[in-house]
């Protein structure tokens, strides 16, 4: 008013938007008309329409300049070489280039238009000559420098021809650079408010808690914020100085329905709808594997629609569980799906090599013709995924970058994952919040009653990261740049700041992992100052989290009865369960659970034992006197691998080990059929109704029926497993159950053996020395037992043995968990 402005008159600039409402609010206390309350960036929005960047010109845009940058260093002969014998190392040197420009065109729209001729002038002459150590660096950082200096003007250039009656420029947190050149070159009376004057500000309560480890601290921050939230201290602040550490907190908050505004986001690439789009990237990819096709298909819209009042998430399932399992039989549901999906992604395939407009043109398209455009438009992270991929933009500049580029399909997925990767997204603010996540930079000034600090230690509060840079120190500092030095400061004024609210709590930790982590040198410097000025801070507290007396609760084995819920018919995996462990059978056999197969897992031994038991089999069913055996066996051997589905290639370590097996093989048949052995049946299904199992029934399948000169008939079950291990099993003639389980089914066998097929002494007999009596004794037993199972008795965990190290059902019966033997 000394000078005669109206203060409706003046602009007030202020460092950032946050600070906007409660700004306008103190000066709406005392009447009248307000002054205009902007940040520079808001102001120059209201001034003037932002110019676009011409086609190849640097914007700001990290996107589209970077699209340019590589486009610019291709056309050089060194670039293209590069790019074809480094792709990731020429993305690097791009990733350098566009910092490198961005920065210094940065810099000089800090500066009024007519002063920026002097500012380039002195870049060029304070740059490193292109030559000598470091001319790679020294060439690449000129050329960003030109292309810098012939960038597109910026939006806030309007601020240089703004003419306010004055200007009342805050300084919070360091000097704002644009708003004092905006204000100092309109001539108008200049008001800087420094609130930066006093780095020791009084302030209020300040509570310092040191914690063991990063689970602990982000306990105690989360337990500062509710305690803050009860005791009324709102809004609360929550300061994002460790992000991982916050991601924490924030858990932990949401776990207690703490609403929040989180002003920091994530990344993008790490939201649900960038993993759908990842998906269908992927699953479109040239020999994409099962795994690949189902993780997109479980979130493809058509795949979870209703047809025909069936749920074609019947169809999906059953598509899954033949991948899981060839022998499975083909389901007309799944095989619909199927073809409906690959018709869906065929048009990613049908050309190798499309512009990357074409690319964004064709998934556009993809994602409106199965609804997932819509999924996306609904979703807050989906919207920002599309803007952040620029689908269907009409920016010219863009579509001209955007046309430039050629990219194969690997290619252009990676350049969706790395343009997701680089963007933030911001979920919308939750309704009813009162506390606010938030960067320390936007805590300052703001009417916080209580402010939050995890992660105040030497590595968050007090270093500055140093990212790589084309731009050294010492020409930062001499044009003035911004660096590790002008970061630091901004940092330490910042904290200084947050002394002036109510309540301020920082908490550290000990330890990082195994690392010692000392404390923030702010802390420790502010500690000493305090001290000067003869105010002493509250010494570090112990955080100690609030106990709570609970009863023990032991936990003991399982038993559980199921009297009415014991399975029809048994195999002999069942009752091999059973006796190894009753409560194996009742997961096994009762719950009917079971571990599913991985669907990209190679071959493993028990495929190759499968596939073998097939082949002998083949061989002997199939087998002609006009054929030689040899022969024989090999066309048996490639039926099957055709008829299963087996990959060739995956299957040759197994092959060659059967190319040695099959002679021997072959030698030892010879030998048994001169002793008046013929092969009967194999494969056979058979099922028994011993009385004393009634009404449980026996059922398997028996690998091979062999009948002697005196009509005899032995049983032979063949196994890829160990020599020791089988001679063990039938060591104690009543401890093994395989063969006695299969003698009870064929009651005529006389005798029964295993077959040993993988050891170097293959084939091996290993005969059962009284199978019948072990079978009689099996029925007996086993029949007992289920009548005390229908009764009522438990199945209990043993926890015993060798079994226990490879049961599946162990974290079922919780078996390391017991409180008592």
């Amino acid at each position: 008013m000394q000078r005669g402005v109206n203060p409706r008159d003046a602009v007030v600039l202020l460092p950032f938007a946050a600070l906007l409402v409660p700004a306008r609010e103190a000066f709406a206390v005392d009447g009248g008309w307000l002054p205009r309350i902007e940040t520079p960036l808001t102001l120059a929005a209201t001034l003037a329409a932002p110019p676009l960047p011409m086609p190849g010109q640097l914007g700001g845009d990290t996107v589209l300049d970077t699209l340019n940058a590589a486009a610019l260093l291709r056309r050089q002969p060194w670039g293209r070489a590069h790019e074809q014998r480094d792709r990731r190392g020429f993305a690097h040197v791009v990733s350098l280039f566009v910092d490198a420009a961005q920065t210094l065109r940065g810099a000089a729209l800090l500066q009024p238009p007519a002063a920026r001729p002097a500012f380039w002038a002195r870049a060029r002459a304070q740059a490193p000559a292109a030559g000598g150590p470091g001319a790679f660096e020294g060439a690449l950082l000129q050329a960003a420098l030109a292309w810098a200096e012939q960038g597109a003007p910026a939006a806030t250039d309007a601020l240089f021809d703004c003419r306010p009656g004055a200007w009342v420029v805050l300084r919070l947190g360091g000097s704002d650079e644009l708003a004092q050149a905006a204000a100092l070159h309109s001539g108008a009376p200049v008001l800087l408010l420094d609130a930066d004057a006093d780095t020791t500000p009084p302030g209020g309560s300040v509570e310092r808690w040191v914690c063991d480890a990063a689970e602990e601290e982000a306990w105690a921050a989360a337990t500062q914020v509710l305690d803050a939230l009860n005791a009324g201290r709102t809004p609360v602040a929550l300061v994002a100085l460790d992000r991982t550490l916050v991601r924490r907190v924030r858990a932990l908050l949401e776990r207690q329905q703490v609403p929040l505004i989180d002003e920091t986001g994530w990344t993008l690439s790490t939201t649900r709808a960038a993993a759908r789009l990842m998906a269908l990237l992927r699953a479109a990819a040239p020999g994409a594997g099962h795994d690949t096709v189902l993780a997109w298909l479980k979130d493809w819209p058509p795949a979870l629609a209703q047809a025909d009042g069936v749920t074609a998430l019947n169809a999906l399932n059953a598509l899954e569980a033949r991948w899981r399992d060839p022998r499975r039989r083909a389901d007309a549901g799944a095989a619909a799906l199927l073809a409906d999906a690959l018709a869906h992604l065929q048009p990613f395939t049908l050309r190798r090599e499309r512009t990357l407009a074409g690319w964004l043109e064709l998934l556009y398209d993809s994602l409106a013709a199965d609804g997932s455009l819509a999924r996306l438009q609904d979703d807050s992270a989906g919207e920002q995924l599309l803007q952040a991929l620029r689908l269907r933009s009409s920016d010219g500049a863009w579509r001209a970058a955007a046309e430039g580029l050629q990219l194969d399909l690997g290619g252009f997925t990676a350049w969706v994952e790395n343009t997701l990767e680089a963007a933030q997204f911001v979920p919308p603010p939750q309704p009813g919040a009162e506390v606010v996540l938030t960067p320390l930079a936007r805590a300052i000034g703001r009417p916080f009653a209580h402010v939050v600090v995890p992660g105040a230690d030497q590595a968050h509060l007090g270093a500055v990261n140093v990212s790589p840079s084309l731009i050294g120190p010492a020409l930062a500092e001499a044009l003035g740049l911004d660096s590790a030095t002008s970061r630091h400061l901004r940092q330490r004024l910042a904290f200084a700041q947050l002394l002036r609210v109510p309540m301020l709590s920082l908490l550290r930790r000990r330890l990082d992992d195994d690392e010692p982590l000392a404390p923030s040198p702010e802390v420790e410097a502010l500690v000493l100052r305090r001290l000067q000025a003869g105010v002493a801070l509250a010494p570090e507290r112990r955080w100690q989290s609030a106990l709570q007396s609970v009863e023990p609760t032991p936990l003991w084995r399982p038993a559980p009865s199921a009297p009415h819920d014991l399975p029809a018919a048994l195999s002999a995996s069942a009752v091999e369960a059973l006796r190894a462990c009753p409560y194996r059978f009742f997961s096994r056999a009762v719950l009917r659970l079971s571990e599913r197969d991985e669907l990209e897992a190679g071959l493993e031994k028990r495929d190759y034992g499968t596939w073998l038991h097939a082949v002998l089999h083949r061989f002997h069913q199939t087998r002609d006197d006009s054929e030689a055996a040899p022969a024989a066996l090999m066309r048996a051997a490639d039926d099957v691998t055709v008829e299963q589905g087996l990959d060739a290639a995956e299957l040759l370590p197994y092959r060659a080990s059967f190319e040695l097996f099959a002679p021997a093989y072959l030698r030892w048949l010879a030998a048994r059929e001169a002793q008046g052995w013929r092969w009967q049946a194999g494969e056979t299904s058979l099922s028994a109704e011993p009385a004393a199992w009634a009404p449980q029934t026996l059922r398997g399948v028996l690998d091979r029926l062999d009948r002697g000169a005196d009509g005899s008939l032995q049983l032979i079950d063949y196994k890829t497993g160990s020599v020791q291990g089988l001679k063990a099993r039938v060591a104690d003639a009543l401890e093994d159950t395989q063969l006695a389980f299969y003698a009870a089914l064929e009651p005529e066998a006389r005798s029964a053996l295993y077959l040993a097929l993988d050891d170097a002494k293959a084939p091996l007999a290993i005969e059962h020395p009284d199978v019948g009596h072990s079978a009689a004794v099996l029925v007996e037993e086993i029949g007992r037992e289920l009548q005390r199972l229908r009764d009522g008795a438990g199945l209990p965990a043993l926890g015993e043995g060798a079994v226990c190290e490879t049961c599946e059902a162990r974290g079922l019966c919780r078996r390391d968990h017991w409180s008592a033997p």
